[in-house]
C-alpha cells in the first residue's frame, strides 16, 4: 500500500466493516492513505474479522482501529466513535477530526407483500438501514471537519421499487430525504452529502440460496449460475451484479475532496438496472 494517495492524512469512519462493502470500502480508502475507524454489530465473528481487516491495513503501513457498536444505539455507537478516535490519534492529547463518514450497514429480508410484513422485519429494517445511519451521522458530528463528506450507501431501493421488500425500500428511499436535507443543513461548514444506490452486489447479502429461490421459483433447487442468469437479464451491462469494490470506488471519490462540489445527489453503480 502507497504511503501516498488521494486521502492522505484524513480520517474516515465506516459502519459494517466486517465484510462485503464494508471491508472493501476500509481497504481502498486505507490504500489511499485514510486512516480508518472500522464499525460493526459485536458477536465473535465480527469482531475477529475486524481485528483482521484492521492488522492487514496496518500491516501494509496504513492507519486503522476498530471498535464494535450497534448503530440502532445512539449512546453505545457514541462512545464506540470517541474512542476509536482516540486510538487512532490526531496529536499529542487529541483525537483527529473526521473527514469522512461511510453509513455503510445495513440488513436486507424479502418477506413478501408489503400487508403481510411482520413488525419484526418491518422494525429492523428501519432501524438499522434508516435509524443506524442517522445515528451514525449524530454519533460523528461532533468530530466532523469542515469540508468533511458523508456517503450513505442507499440502494436501487432506493430509487424504485422492489416487490416482497417493501420495509427495504421504504427505508433506502427515507435515506435519500435524509441526505438531502443534511446536504442542506451542513453546507455551510461546507461539508457534502450524498447517496450511493448499489444494485445487486456479490457478497452474501445477495449470493444465498434464499435469494436464489426467489430470483429463479421456476426450479427446486437454484444456483449461484441460475441466479446470476436471472439477475443479468435485469440489467443495461452484460453483468448479473458488480463488485464490492466497484462501489468502493465510487464511495471514494465521494470521500475525498474531489467531489468537494458534490451534494445532495444520488449515484447508482447498478450496472444500468434503474435505467433499463
Amino acid at each position: 500500500m502507497s504511503t501516498q494517495g488521494r486521502m492522505e492524512g484524513l480520517v474516515v469512519v465506516v459502519t459494517g466493516a466486517a465484510g462485503g462493502m464494508g471491508e472493501a470500502h476500509c481497504r481502498r480508502l486505507a490504500g489511499e492513505g485514510a486512516g480508518i475507524l472500522a464499525l460493526d454489530l459485536e458477536s465473535s465473528a465480527t469482531t475477529a474479522r475486524l481485528a483482521e481487516i484492521v492488522e492487514g491495513i496496518v500491516a501494509d503501513g496504513g492507519r486503522a482501529a476498530w471498535r464494535t457498536a450497534d448503530i440502532r444505539d445512539i449512546s453505545e455507537l457514541g462512545a464506540a466513535v470517541t474512542d476509536g478516535l482516540a486510538e487512532l490519534g490526531g496529536g499529542p492529547g487529541r483525537a483527529p477530526r473526521v473527514d469522512a463518514v461511510v453509513a455503510n450497514a445495513g440488513v436486507y429480508d424479502v418477506p413478501g407483500p408489503a400487508w403481510e410484513i411482520d413488525d419484526d422485519v418491518w422494525n429492523r429494517s428501519l432501524d438499522v438501514n434508516l435509524t443506524g445511519a442517522w445515528n451514525s451521522i449524530r454519533a460523528t458530528e461532533p468530530h466532523l471537519a469542515d469540508g468533511a463528506s458523508l456517503v450513505l450507501v442507499s440502494s436501487t431501493a432506493g430509487l424504485k421499487g422492489i416487490r416482497g421488500a417493501g420495509q427495504y425500500v421504504a427505508a433506502k428511499h427515507a435515506l435519500v430525504g435524509l441526505a438531502r436535507t443534511l446536504a442542506m443543513e451542513l453546507a455551510p461548514r461546507s461539508i457534502r452529502v450524498n447517496t450511493v444506490h448499489p444494485g445487486s452486489v456479490a457478497t452474501p447479502m445477495i449470493l444465498n440460496e434464499q435469494i436464489y429461490r426467489r430470483l429463479r421459483p421456476d426450479l427446486e433447487n437454484p444456483t449461484r449460475e441460475d441466479a446470476a442468469e436471472a439477475l443479468a437479464a435485469r440489467n443495461l451491462l452484460p453483468v448479473p451484479w458488480v463488485e464490492p469494490e466497484d462501489v468502493s470506488e465510487v464511495v471514494l471519490f465521494l470521500s475525498g475532496p474531489e467531489s468537494r462540489f458534490i451534494t445532495g445527489q444520488q449515484i447508482a453503480v447498478d450496472a444500468g438496472l434503474t435505467t433499463a
